[in-house]
């Protein structure tokens, strides 16, 4: 396909990246929604729901640098082919998952075929659009994968409302079906034709430090932070990513090269997009079990409750253009003082709250919609073009290993904090009483089973521990964001230095150009 071609379809060719994306994002608010049922269905405890959300997004998060390395190297259509089947092949097996375990399995299959997707989409906005246009389709780009947020829990809550729990996960294989198809005729392959290798170790060590720290933040609610289990494995986890940063500074073919993270716009950006998904993920796995639980909707109900956060599809567009105002330090600490305001009004609510959580929840829209695009597309432009699959994988990256950490940190201070809040159960059988404290869904189900007084005393008093347990976990991830603030503010380059970055780059450009020309007539 000649390149001018590639540019007069590059808007189609969006369209079909966007719808991919899409997939990723209904296919998470979906499952949020439907965890109520299926612990009701499956037996679920309330650690093994959090791996069931957690199994994907770190599959998802610890193999996107290798993911956007092979799509370097054998090409970004290719992987986003093969990434859809494979999306589509374990949706279906998810959707008849008759037990925990299993589905735990599957959906960390669906976060495998997830990370060959979602770097690709970006590496093939960086191939089809000129620089000029890249920070617009990224705004459109952002926008379009937060659709599936509001999305999500109005199609899921339809699903929930008429049919199993499985049924959400089969909602994928229609929208793949249209995305591949379209993929197939209008997508150009495109491919880092001087790639140097692969670097296999260096992938390793991301996975196994990733998924030790997460298991060990994440059995810590159930086990205790001082069991020797989860000491060990947030050690392991620690120590293994450091490793991993000490190969990647020696590898003879490093996934990315280490000088990218000296520039300030893609490490501060890293940042910001890891603490914005850390809140978004840690409000939304909290939110959908108070929705449903403490102010007792139904699942269509919650997921009509979220729609709010969908004023990200209105503040995204208008990123690049904050950006151009007033400077990209500026425009991403305003996103985040928005997402932190959002999680601290959060952090108040109590068990009639639901005001409170729907403007929080438009706020949080706002606040991610300016922040996320233009940190999106300064973590894009600091990538060199032959590794432009590396560097999408690791803004996704970003975002997913940030999702991964907020529901297992906030999961955790949710499910202790929530524990001991409780008064003493001594009235309820053994039994009854390790399932009212591990979580309010079990809780739920016990004081439904009793009936009575005792019932209404044990739910009422289960929906206080947890509104309780919902502000110490909303305070966390507000400090984590807070954080965020300032590291946009110290790390990330004002108006001037990036004005300076993008002259010194013309230049460069222009330069090799001259040389080019000045070689091409040598050999004349």
């Amino acid at each position: 396909m000649e390149r001018s071609s590639v540019h007069r379809r590059r808007w189609q060719i969006l369209a079909v990246l966007c719808l991919s994306l899409v997939l990723i994002g209904l296919d998470n608010l979906i499952l949020n929604l439907a965890l109520p049922k299926i612990q009701t269905s499956l037996g679920s405890t309330g650690t093994e729901l959090q791996w069931i959300v957690d199994s994907y997004t770190l599959a998802f998060g610890g193999l996107l640098l290798l993911c956007g390395t092979l799509a370097d190297r054998f090409g970004r259509k290719r992987l986003l082919l093969v990434g859809l089947l494979l999306f589509m092949g374990f949706s279906v097996g998810a959707a008849f998952a008759d037990n925990s375990t299993t589905l735990v399995v599957l959906r960390a299959a669906m976060g495998v075929g997830a990370a060959m997707i979602m770097p690709a989409t970006l590496s093939i906005i960086k191939d089809v659009f000129p620089p000029e246009e890249q920070a617009k389709a990224i705004g459109i780009w952002a926008g379009t994968a937060a659709l599936g947020v509001p999305l999500g829990p109005v199609v899921g809550g339809l699903m929930l409302e008429h049919f199993w729990w499985g049924s959400v996960f089969l909602i994928n294989v229609p929208v793949v079906i249209v995305a591949l198809a379209a993929a197939l005729w209008l997508i150009p392959e495109s491919r880092n034709e001087e790639h140097p290798g692969l670097d296999l170790f260096g992938a390793l060590l991301s996975v196994l430090g990733l998924v030790a720290l997460v298991y060990g933040l994440v059995e810590a609610s159930r086990n205790g932070w001082s069991d020797p289990v989860i000491i060990g494995s947030l050690a392991a986890g620690a120590l293994l990513l450091v490793a991993f940063v000490l190969w990647e500074r020696r590898a003879p073919h490093p996934m990315l090269q280490p000088e990218l993270f000296r520039d300030a716009r893609f490490s501060g950006a890293a940042a910001v997009i890891t603490a914005i998904s850390f809140g978004m993920y840690g409000m939304l796995f909290v939110l959908t079990q108070y929705l449903q639980f403490v102010l007792s909707y139904e699942p269509l109900g919650a997921g009509l409750r979220l729609l709010p956060i969908a004023t990200i599809i209105v503040a995204a567009p208008l990123s690049p253009k904050l950006v151009e105002r007033i400077g990209l330090r500026w425009a991403v600490a305003a996103g985040l003082v928005l997402v932190t305001a959002s999680l601290a009004l959060t952090a108040g609510a109590g068990v009639e709250s639901e005001g409170r959580i729907l403007a929080s929840l438009a706020l949080f829209g706002l606040g991610m919609g300016l922040g996320m695009p233009a940190s999106a597309d300064a973590m894009l432009s600091a990538a060199p073009s032959g590794q432009a699959g590396a560097g999408s994988a690791v803004t996704d990256a970003a975002m997913q290993v940030g999702g991964a950490l907020g529901i297992a940190v906030v999961g955790s201070v949710l499910t202790t904090s929530y524990r001991d809040a409780l008064p003493g159960l001594d009235g309820l059988p053994g039994p009854a009483a390790d399932a009212a404290g591990d979580s309010i869904g079990a809780a739920t189900a016990v004081a439904s089973s009793i009936g009575g007084e005792q019932g209404r005393v044990l739910l009422d008093t289960a929906r206080e521990a947890f509104a309780g347990g919902l502000g110490d976990a909303m305070l966390g991830g507000a400090a984590v964001t807070a954080a965020g603030v300032l590291v946009a503010l110290v790390v990330l380059p004002g108006r001037r230095a990036r004005a300076a970055a993008a002259a010194q780059a013309t230049a460069a450009a222009t330069a090799g150009e001259e040389d080019s020309a000045k070689t091409k007539a040598a050999s004349l």
